[in-house]
């Protein structure tokens, strides 16, 4: 037992007991390989601790407790309301964890505490109470065909639901998945990123402890090109609900074709923010600047693209540098003042400074930044806020995601070219429109081909509202009402009445 935990400080000074094993069917085991996957702290390339990785057997085992899960009456026959109750009871824990949960977040991801404490946290406890409320609100409906026929619907769960969640937001996107699968009844697999491993064993204890039967929750780390294709290619699992890159969910759909899953994709972004002449130049400016550098940039709906009417295109540049300059304190993310924390892995750290490279050599005009940011004890995977200006629309930093704190700034002239070029991608996930004209906003917003526009504002995303993109963004919806649409089948019972032969 001993080395299925260990016992760890974190930075901020806390001390706790951190698991390092498999969570199925409520219990940490080994890895059947023995294999594990070490977590390194962005901040000081320091290792933190190594947890088992799952193999393709481990990912059969997961797989099978989620199906003795979902045909058990604990869980198959537990009335819906006290499935919602079971959640409820989740949240409270979360809730009652929150500062631990984010600090290993924190130490984990490399993203701000105060960021991962009231946001990242707090949307997960949000997002179990919400769904908890629709656990015995997912019903059917009669349909009149005349008196001959007696027919209704069944909202059914699915089974056996695979989740491949991100490095950038491990809790909340677990919430996110988690929280819909559960309130319809499925049972779940779910990987965490290689990347950001800890928190979710973490938060796997509490599962057992809001008193969940086994086997309807099961957590597994491990190596995508592994685990992550054992879970999309499985025969056995109903469901899959992939966040994670373009590239990559091609590659996921590609292999959960083999038994036609249900699919459920949220992947990559390059998204616009149109900022024209009659905003309020003041909120455009914080709003953008929010956009694109919270969360180190690390944020698939990040408006990363700036299109500003050229009118007041030189006063936006300049009032966004003073923004970096007052807001962007890169740092330690434990600093309560820190504003930006480090990239959150070597390989990313180096993606975006290919990227800052790569608009170099174009001709792109560097505003700002650019460079490694080496004033936190000299380690750590920190880039200075990056602005370009001068892009042409062929670049490939105005094109492709780098998901960094990095953003290209653009001018337009009218209204029509502006929304041609914000639609000139393949991405569709977000977008963002500053206008004080109410009707422009509104003519703009449904012009603009993306799953999500924000108006006068931008990556305030709500647990109530739903969230997903088109184009090569992804496929179907997470959040809100809509997301409960992607965890149950509908079944139709037709009732004879009368109709005699």
């Amino acid at each position: 037992m001993s080395d299925l935990f260990v016992n760890l400080k974190a930075p901020n000074g806390r001390q706790y007991k951190q698991p390092l094993g498999l969570f199925i069917n409520n219990e940490f085991v080994k890895s059947s390989s023995g294999d594990k996957i070490t977590s390194i702290n962005p901040t000081d390339e320091k290792e933190i601790a190594s947890v088992y990785a799952a193999s393709e057997h481990d990912v059969d085992a997961a797989v099978k407790a989620a199906r003795a899960a979902f045909k058990h009456p604990s869980w198959r026959d537990l009335p819906p309301t006290d499935r919602g109750n079971l959640m409820l009871k989740l949240a409270s824990l979360v809730e009652e964890n929150a500062e631990l949960l984010a600090t290993i977040e924190t130490w984990d991801n490399g993203k701000p505490y105060q960021v991962a404490l009231n946001e990242d946290v707090a949307d997960v406890i949000g997002t179990f109470r919400y769904y908890a409320g629709y656990a015995d609100k997912v019903h059917g409906q009669v349909i009149d065909t005349g008196p001959a026929k007696f027919a209704y619907t069944l909202r059914e769960p699915l089974g056996v639901c695979g989740q491949i969640i991100p490095w950038n937001y491990p809790l909340a996107m677990a919430g996110w998945k988690l929280g819909p699968a559960l309130a319809c009844g499925n049972c779940v697999v779910i990987k965490a990123a290689e990347q950001t491993p800890l928190s979710i064993l973490y938060f796997a204890q509490l599962i057992k402890e809001a008193g969940f039967p086994p086997g309807v929750i099961n957590i597994l780390n491990g190596h995508g090109r592994e685990a992550g294709a054992a879970i999309a290619s499985h025969l056995d699992i109903d469901k899959l609900a992939f966040t994670g890159s373009t590239a990559t969910g091609r590659q996921v759909m590609k292999m959960a074709a083999i038994n036609l899953k249900n699919i459920t994709l949220e992947t990559g972004g390059k998204s616009p923010l149109l900022v024209f002449a009659d905003a309020d130049l003041d909120q455009a400016v914080k709003w953008s600047h929010a956009g694109i550098m919270s969360n180190q940039g690390q944020i698939c709906t990040a408006t990363s693209r700036i299109l500003v009417q050229d009118s007041i295109y030189d006063k936006f540049v300049e009032q966004f540098k003073q923004q970096i300059k007052a807001v962007n304190k890169v740092g330690d993310p434990f600093e309560d003042t820190t504003f930006q924390g480090p990239q959150v892995t070597k390989a990313q750290y180096e993606r975006v400074l290919d990227y800052i490279e790569s608009g170099k050599s174009e001709g792109a005009t560097l505003a700002t930044g650019g460079t490694p940011y080496k004033d936190v004890n000299g380690k750590g995977f920190f880039i200075s806020p990056t602005v370009f200006t001068n892009v042409k629309d062929s670049m490939r930093i105005y094109r492709e995601e780098v998901f960094g704190p990095f953003v290209v700034i653009s001018s337009f002239k009218t209204e029509d070219e502006a929304i041609e070029r914000a639609n000139d991608t393949t991405y569709g996930l977000g977008s963002a429109v500053f206008t004080e004209n109410l009707t422009k906003a509104h003519r703009v917003a449904k012009r603009i081909e993306a799953g999500m526009v924000w108006i006068n504002s931008s990556q305030d995303s709500d647990y109530r509202i739903p969230f997903g993109g088109v184009k090569q963004s992804g496929i179907g919806r997470e959040l809100g009402e809509a997301g409960l649409a992607a965890y149950t089948n509908a079944k139709a019972v037709h009732v004879n009445m009368g109709t005699r032969l």
